[in-house]
């Protein structure tokens, strides 16, 4: 047999693959059909509520008022994102908190809980099981809020800091057993020992190969850190009394307890609760926006990491 023959050949071959594939990619089942509806309208039953509040957001609050909520409003009116954004400055600030918050937080705890998961990952780690009985416990009991409050703010002095912002959130035990969990299952043992038998010592081993290994995993546990730390306002509401340490969300709320205040308080005119009356919902629907929408523009950047890290590591195999 020549060698064209068998270039032939191999180029008859490829072409079948082709052509098997194109026919299995062209048949689509009734069932693939059903489904796909199920999924579609799934997906508009979760996005329409989005949809809703920004668009009620920027409706008349007398339309809402006589109308109710509504995708097409008949009037539009930006009443609500004003009283939202009357302080810019305040705005950036807390912004700028957030930020630095997240940002950090994030950051700083998934080294620590990316440690810890190599630590409890080695099997031939002497503290192994006491720090996987440790990581459970905060899990199972929980101290509670007074003494959280009496030991960050009398014994630490973390008020208005943002180490109180930080470090209560830095590591959650179901973060750590992802990680944990990605570690054994996706990354080969093999090149530990290897790492080992060149001499490198367990920093380089991890900061040189397992934590690179483990971006997905990290992206995924990354998000939720990031999201979680974006919308935290209960520690901010707890222990923040100064404007310099006010997250975003703190001062969302601030602002709607004002609004809420001045217009049921008695010493205030008529004219003017009706005035604040007329812009609430509106003005709670623009509260949201400023909220989600950073979260929204990163989110699908990271989508594709989120559902890989949470799905490589969960099956063993």
């Amino acid at each position: 047999m020549t060698k064209e023959e068998r270039l032939k050949r191999k180029e008859e071959k490829k072409k079948q693959k082709l052509d098997m594939m194109s026919s299995r990619k062209e048949k689509v089942t009734f069932g693939q059909i059903i489904l796909g509806l199920i999924l579609l309208l799934y997906t508009l039953y979760c996005f329409l509520p989005v949809v809703l509040v920004f668009v009620s957001a920027f409706t008349d609050e007398m339309t809402i008022t006589n109308n109710g909520y509504s995708l097409f409003p008949k009037k539009w009116s930006l009443e609500g994102m004003k009283n939202v954004l009357y302080a810019p400055d305040k705005i950036l600030s807390a912004y700028k908190v957030t930020l630095i918050v997240t940002v950090f937080g994030t950051l700083l705890g998934l080294l620590v809980m990316s440690m810890f998961a190599y630590s409890i990952s080695r099997k031939d780690f002497v503290l192994r099981k006491f720090l996987s009985i440790f990581l459970i416990i905060p899990m199972l009991f929980n101290g509670g809020q007074l003494s959280g409050y009496l030991i960050f703010s009398n014994y630490y002095h973390w008020q208005n800091t943002y180490w109180v912002l930080i470090l209560p959130m830095c590591v959650s035990t179901m973060n750590v057993i992802i990680l944990r969990t990605y570690i054994v299952n996706s990354i080969p043992q093999e090149l530990i020992e290897a790492a080992r038998i060149d001499g490198a010592g367990e920093y380089r081993t991890f900061f040189g190969i397992v934590f690179p290994l483990m971006k997905p995993a990290l992206a995924a546990v990354g998000f939720m850190m990031a999201t979680a730390y974006w919308n935290d306002w209960s520690n901010a509401y707890i222990f923040i009394t100064e404007d310099k340490y006010t997250p975003l969300q703190l001062l969302l709320i601030q602002i709607q307890s004002r609004i809420d205040f001045l217009a049921n308080s008695p010493n205030i005119p008529t004219s003017a609760k009706l005035a604040m009356k007329a812009t609430s919902h509106s003005t709670t629907m623009s509260t949201v926006i400023i909220v989600i929408a950073p979260i929204m523009v990163v989110y699908p950047f990271f989508q594709k990491y989120f559902i890989k890290g949470l799905t490589v590591g969960s099956v063993k195999g």
